[in-house]
């Protein structure tokens, strides 16, 4: 039977509000203020034997991992619109459309807990944007922050064992 272990003075689950997104070459991806979650389906495969009651048996299939929208606040970093004309660059001129080279990077999403200790992490493999919103609508009468959208496709996740759960602090009243 496995062990559990848990943290004896931690009963909350991890917030959803602080997490950072780091590119394969080590920079944190700017402004980022919303990230759709991670997400895979196995498919189910049903079948039986002839000899079999009439009940089907039930087998793993194939697996898709569900793309990832990414948003945030239009700055003047261009790091989405560089990663996103690595697919498709308009001007990019005849055979160089598309830079099958580099279009993918392997992503590592890292969630803190609230004293901003680094507590899970995620590997996310072979992303490449399928879809770029560059700016949103605008509208003259909407006090809103314009929100820039990339749409990662990816091959799949898994999460990185080696983040060990943090030892979480504790406020010590200072002495009279």
């Amino acid at each position: 039977m496995p062990q559990f272990t848990t943290n004896a003075n931690r009963f909350d689950p991890y917030k959803t509000y602080k997490f950072r997104l780091r590119l394969e070459d080590g920079t944190y991806v700017a402004g980022l203020s919303k990230m759709g979650g991670l997400k895979r389906t196995t498919e189910v495969v049903k079948h039986r034997e002839g000899g079999d009651p009439s009940t089907s048996r039930k087998s793993p299939g194939q697996t898709e991992y569900d793309a990832i929208t990414l948003e945030r606040g239009v700055t003047h970093d261009k790091q989405f619109e560089i990663w996103a004309n690595k697919v498709w660059n308009f001007e990019g001129g005849l055979g160089s459309e598309v830079s099958l080279k580099d279009f993918r990077q392997n992503l590592l999403l890292e969630i803190y807990n609230e004293a901003g200790q680094l507590a899970l992490a995620y590997k996310i493999f072979r992303c490449w944007p399928s879809e770029f919103q560059a700016f949103p609508d605008l509208d003259a009468s909407a006090s809103a922050i314009a929100i820039q959208t990339l749409k990662l496709e990816n091959e799949g996740w898994v999460r990185d064992y080696d983040v060990a759960e943090p030892e979480e602090p504790s406020y010590e009243v200072p002495a009279a």
